[in-house]
This record gives C-alpha cells, sequence and structure tokens, in this order.
C-alpha cells in the first residue's frame, strides 16, 4: 500500500486502519476515490487482514464530493458519467468488501461521507460527530438514498431539505451508531470491535457479510432460505469443524480461514 497519498493503510494484527486524509476536510478528491476502492479491494483479496477500520484525519471524516475538483473532472461529454460511476463504485467498494468495516466517526461525515459511513457495516461515532445532507444547500443531490438504510422517512426528508446534521449522541439514540464515545476512546472503540471480528473464522464472517448484503432487499421467504444454503456451505468448511470441536474440548479455536 505504498503507493497511497490521500489514504493512510495501517495494518494491526489481522486489522487493517484505512484513514482518509485528504486535507483540510478529507473531501472524496478524486485520488481518495479511487485510492479508497483499491485499497478495499486489495484487502479482500489479503488472507491476512480480516477486519478494517475507518476513519478521517484531523477533525472531519469527509466533508463530502470535491466541488473545488469538479472543473478538472469535468469538461466535457461523457466525464459526467464517468465521475458519478467512479464515485458510486467507491462505496459500493465499502459494501462490498469481503472483510467487515467498522467506521469510526471523528467528525463531520457529509454527503459522499455520509454514504460512506452508510455502506460500512458497523458504526461508532464520537461526540463530535455529524452526519449530513448539505447538498440542498448548493443545488445538487447525493447520498439520499444511502441513507435511507440509516434514517426513518421523516428524518432523512428533514435532512435531505433543510440540510439538518444529526449529532453523535443522536446517532446513537436512534440507534444508527453502535457507540457514541469520546474523541480519545474512538478508536480503541472501533478497534475493539474489529479486532473482537477478526478473532472469529475468516471464512464465516466472509461469508456472513456477503450473505447479509444478498438478502438485505429480499423478501423474507427467500433470504431466510439463501441464508440457510449459506449456513449449510459454512459448515462445511474446515473453520467450522474447528469450531465445533473447541467447543466440546472447552478451548479456543484456532482459525485457518479454510
Amino acid at each position: 500500500m505504498n503507493d497511497l497519498t490521500q489514504l493512510i493503510f495501517e495494518q494491526r494484527g489481522h486489522v487493517a486502519i484505512l484513514t482518509l486524509n485528504s486535507p483540510p476536510v478529507n473531501a472524496l478528491t478524486r485520488v481518495l476515490n479511487d485510492e479508497l476502492t483499491l485499497a478495499l479491494d486489495r484487502i479482500s483479496e489479503t488472507p491476512e487482514i480480516r477486519a478494517v477500520v475507518l476513519t478521517g484525519a484531523g477533525k472531519v471524516f469527509c466533508a463530502g464530493a470535491d466541488l473545488k475538483g469538479r472543473k478538472d473532472n469535468i469538461k466535457g461529454p461523457g466525464d459526467m458519467q464517468a465521475h458519478s460511476r467512479r464515485t458510486r463504485e467507491c462505496f459500493h467498494a465499502i459494501r462490498e468488501c469481503a472483510k467487515p468495516v467498522v467506521v469510526a466517526i471523528n467528525g463531520a461525515s457529509l454527503g459522499s461521507g455520509l454514504a460512506m459511513v452508510a455502506s460500512a457495516d458497523i458504526i461508532v461515532a464520537s461526540e463530535k460527530a455529524t452526519l449530513g445532507l448539505p447538498e440542498v444547500d448548493v443545488g445538487l443531490l447525493g447520498g439520499c438514498g444511502h441513507a435511507m438504510r440509516l434514517f426513518s422517512h421523516s428524518r432523512l426528508r428533514r435532512m435531505a431539505l433543510t440540510g439538518m446534521r444529526v449529532d453523535g449522541a443522536e446517532l446513537l439514540r436512534l440507534g444508527v451508531a453502535e457507540a457514541c464515545t469520546t474523541p480519545e476512546e474512538l478508536m480503541p472503540t472501533a478497534l475493539a470491535i474489529a479486532e473482537n471480528i477478526a478473532a472469529k473464522s475468516p471464512v464465516s464472517t466472509r461469508m456472513i457479510k456477503h450473505t447479509l448484503n444478498v438478502i438485505e432487499d429480499m423478501s423474507l421467504r427467500d433470504g431466510y432460505r439463501y441464508e440457510q444454503d449459506m449456513t449449510a456451505q459454512i459448515g462445511q468448511t474446515e473453520d467450522a469443524k474447528e469450531a465445533q470441536r473447541a467447543f466440546a474440548e472447552k478451548r479456543a479455536p484456532v482459525f485457518t480461514g479454510r
């Protein structure tokens, strides 16, 4: 990952830490967009990494799209389509990453930043965190579809129509975030969750995340049938058999990811 310029990569044990680093407000530039997509794709194919923590450098998680850079990326026919495709694939890279992603919201997370948060698996917020959709104030749209996965009908529409921001304490109250911490405790809390995930069978967590993504838009009947099929597949893995042996022998399992 030495080729990254606006994204900081760190690995602690089986956990990868990705830090958005596009000063001053971690706007989603074309470079950051492409680097985040690339890093997550690489992580998906790195067996040693079993979970990811995504956060932002400084006081802002991500202030949204890089409006100042739009003129450099959108100059002629086809450029807008290409720009839109790159952006949405960045969000899909988070959701479709084979490894579970814990997002640690350290500050404002607006527009594209909110879409990143909504694409993650588990959300931890600092007291300084806010989620918002400010596009109404700059003549744009964006992130509402992702926000629908987090907020109720009325709250989402209020956010989209007024630019209202929701802080960390309210995110916790609404059940959007798993925790609302002090700024100092944000990363330790997110890392503890990621390390807990990383201690499980990597083949199981990978298949569980994939299954949850697939059944999200299915009917209850079809979704549970698919989940049952995946359960049967997981049960045939070496890790599943090791988990059952370890349970019977009252010891910690030793997973190999197979």
